[in-house]
């Protein structure tokens, strides 16, 4: 990034850090995950994601929809039937997501690995 305006540097720095906050964080990569395989209702996703409360699934679900990623739609039965499904800017984000994913499995042991010799050095010391 070029230095420039100090004000709109702080701004777009602000707006960076909010989005991947939103984006980035546990519960969303694994919504978007899901929602890239097709339209899921609540309770498949729920299902699908362990450890998620249904508080939880349901405010991050929100916060997605608000900021774009994914639509809700609700049908008149009863009961009410619920579908999610990301959209285009939602499908876009699952490109980046997805190759997050893929590294996080390729190197999940060197990780391991990383963590386990800091563990042994500290303990060391």
């Amino acid at each position: 990034m070029k230095p420039g305006n100090p004000e709109e540097t702080e701004s777009n720095c602000g707006a960076v850090s909010e989005l991947l906050a939103r984006i980035g964080d546990k519960w969303s990569v694994q919504v978007v995950m899901r929602l890239g395989d097709g339209t899921r209702r609540f309770s498949e996703l729920r299902r699908t994601i362990d450890g998620v409360s249904q508080k939880m699934l349901t405010t991050t679900l929100r916060a997605l929809e608000r900021d774009g990623f994914v639509t809700r739609t609700v049908f008149p039965t009863i009961p009410p039937r619920v579908d999610y499904a990301l959209t285009d800017l939602g499908r876009e984000l699952l490109v980046p997501v997805g190759a997050l994913g893929a590294w996080a499995i390729e190197n999940r042991r060197r990780v391991e690995a990383a963590r386990l010799a800091f563990d042994a050095r500290a303990e060391a010391a």
